[in-house]
């Protein structure tokens, strides 16, 4: 297995058991195309996962043009790259909530209109676009996994990581969380595990186009700082402090996975409570080191 990654808010120290049993990283940009070309042609990989993007929300807002060079012509560089070396499958990761932006339907299916009101879910969109191209061109087999809001184990809560991590590293430092606009807007949580399992099987799948990856629930701001409480051994979050709402971000956001069942035999495992535990549990662990 090779791994590209420039290392900008990821960590080494994240790869370390895909390192010990044999996996090779390679700090680069995916927008560096020569690099890219040299270390695919090294590899001849049959799958490419594209995980690789400019994740924040507000920063596309402030900086669109930075945001469509990595995760609109970043990703036009992987499936060129991609085909050239002759892979049979690309797996992008997209972005569900992003995409879709205020939808009249929730949860909201795939063939609901896309209609993002951020340039991040308008570069997302984008990039769903040329990976299309190169499925229906017979360059490239691809689908595109929306994903929901993901949180998961080794998120860095001072980062880019989700609101997830973020108070989960309020609770573990005793600190007040900051909650952006009034706490009732929703999110559909979906544990890194089930994202992970998710990827495999498109991997194995020969399905085209979009695929929802979520739970399918709603669940507000305000009642995933109750969830917290309700798992937390070391006592509850102090009491949030509230902030103006962010622009670009969507109020509901909520995803039907029924093409991901039908098409994957995928559906969420871990439910929002027993991954709570395991992200308390790893922030626990590294406190002890």
């Amino acid at each position: 297995m090779t791994i590209l990654d420039n290392l900008s808010t990821g960590r080494r120290e994240n790869l370390e058991g895909a390192l010990r049993s044999g996996a090779v990283l390679h700090a680069m940009d995916l927008r560096d195309d020569g690099a890219l070309a040299h270390y695919l042609d090294a590899a001849r990989p049959q799958v490419v996962f594209h995980l690789a993007a400019q994740i924040d929300v507000r920063r596309s807002v402030q900086e669109p043009r930075e945001d469509a060079l990595t995760n609109i012509l970043g990703t036009i560089g992987v499936l060129g790259a991609a085909a050239a070396v002759g892979a049979e499958r690309l797996v992008n990761s997209s972005s569900g909530g992003a995409v879709y932006g205020e939808a009249a339907v929730i949860p909201t299916p795939e063939q609901h209109p896309a209609s993002p009101i951020s340039p991040y879910g308008q570069g997302k969109y984008a990039a769903e676009g040329y990976c299309d191209l190169y499925a229906r061109s017979g360059r490239l087999s691809t689908v595109s996994l929306r994903y929901s809001n993901v949180y998961g184990p080794r998120q860095d809560a001072h980062g880019e990581g989700g609101v997830v991590a973020i108070f989960s590293g309020c609770l573990s430092e005793g600190r007040a969380p900051t909650v952006f606009g009034d706490g009732h807007q929703t999110r559909d949580w979906v544990e890194v595990a089930d994202v992970v399992r998710a990827n495999l099987l498109a991997a194995q799948s020969d399905v085209t186009g979009p695929l929802n990856i979520g739970c399918g629930r709603e669940t507000s701001v305000l009642e995933l700082v109750d969830a917290l409480n309700e798992v937390s051994q070391s006592g509850p979050l102090k009491p949030a402090v509230f902030a103006p709402a962010r622009d670009g971000e969507v109020l509901r956001s909520c995803l039907d996975p029924s093409r991901a069942r039908t098409e994957l035999g995928w559906e969420a495992n871990v439910e929002l409570r027993d991954g709570l535990r395991k992200v308390l549990s790893g922030l626990e662990r590294s406190a002890d080191r």
